[in-house]
This record gives structure tokens, C-alpha cells and sequence, in this order.
């Protein structure tokens, strides 16, 4: 009993360690049309509540980061109706989406 909680510790330890490998460039795009996410062109997604979310659209992948100004509150500027998109948000790739 006792080397199976050793083990099942060292197990977790192990699991754990893992979680927190580096994986490289956090700040790159990878797979078939790898480059750097500075490259992409950001438009604006408005929320059910108004406010706005930076969106890039990648083809296969997508991102999205909430609009905050320098005191980090979010940003409700209402340049579009709630749960619209407008923007570039879809250029910097080649890759068409498919959805």
C-alpha cells in the first residue's frame, strides 16, 4: 500500500510538471501557414452586452482578447450592433474558413 502512494505520487509530480513545459514562441501562429500573430490583422467582436473583444480570424484557428482601456476596464465603444464583427479580422491567411 505504501509504494503505490509513492507511486501514485511521483505520478502526479510528474503529471504536474507538464502542465508547465514550454511549449515555444507563445507568440507565433504554427502549422501550415506558420508566422508571427503580429503579421494578422485584428478587427472588433461586440458582445451581448455592447463591449468590444479584439478577433482575429486564422483560417483553422481563431483568437480573441477583450478590448480594455490603460485602466483595464473594458472597452464599449458601440461601433457595431452586439454580436457583430467588423474589421479585417479575416486577413493575413490564405487558408479560407470553412464555417
Amino acid at each position: 500500500m505504501k509504494y503505490a502512494r509513492i507511486t501514485l505520487a511521483l505520478l502526479a509530480t510528474a503529471g504536474l510538471t507538464a502542465c508547465g513545459a514550454n511549449l515555444g514562441e507563445m507568440g507565433a501562429d504554427r502549422g501550415i501557414d506558420s508566422k508571427g500573430l503580429g503579421t494578422l490583422q485584428a478587427g472588433i467582436w461586440v458582445d451581448p452586452t455592447g463591449c468590444d473583444h479584439w478577433i482575429i480570424d486564422d483560417g483553422l484557428e481563431g483568437y480573441l482578447s477583450q478590448r480594455l482601456d490603460p485602466y483595464g476596464r473594458p472597452v464599449c465603444s458601440g461601433i457595431a450592433p452586439p454580436n457583430t464583427a467588423v474589421g479585417p479580422f479575416k486577413a493575413g491567411t490564405a487558408i479560407p474558413d470553412t464555417i
